[in-house]
């Protein structure tokens, strides 16, 4: 006679094999299905406690880690000093421009923090028909505060 669990282990080895055969086969035999990473978690239900704990810990250290990525208002103080520092004339009316080289002088100079704005696809992103082939200090600058 067997046991309560060993029935209840055969009923779902001939669930598996039934529904298998239903299906269309086997497992899938493509093994990139194992290799997917999981993309969702459900939210902790009310009465699962330690688990509500560990989402707004694990919320309240990315945030921590995004706002230190952040630029300081000192570090932005900084950046603009560097840039109105580096313009290339002539100005445009009132508009302070840079080009490519100085622009990238800056951002050796800006610090680690500013590193990522200081690339080829911003600077083409921000180029609007100067024929000097310059971007506007302030388009940038507005540009690094909106992202940063």
């Amino acid at each position: 006679k067997k046991s309560e669990q060993e029935l209840k282990e055969e009923e779902m080895e001939l669930f598996t094999k039934y529904y298998m055969e239903w299906k269309g086969g086997k497992k899938s035999d493509n093994v990139s299905y194992t290799n997917i990473p999981r993309f969702y978690y459900r939210l902790p239900a009310e009465d699962e406690v330690l688990l509500q704990k560990l989402r707004e810990e694990s919320r309240a250290v990315f945030l921590q880690r995004k706002s230190r990525e952040l630029l300081d208002n000192e570090e932005l103080q900084n950046l603009w000093f560097l840039l109105d520092k580096h313009q290339t004339s002539p100005m445009i009316g009132e508009e302070a421009m840079i080009n490519y080289e100085n622009f990238l002088k800056v951002g050796e100079k800006a610090g680690p923090k500013c590193k990522q704005f200081f690339t080829a696809k911003i600077f083409a992103k921000l180029l609007h028909n100067d024929p000097y082939g310059r971007i506007s200090i302030m388009q940038f600058f507005n540009y690094v505060m909106r992202k940063g």
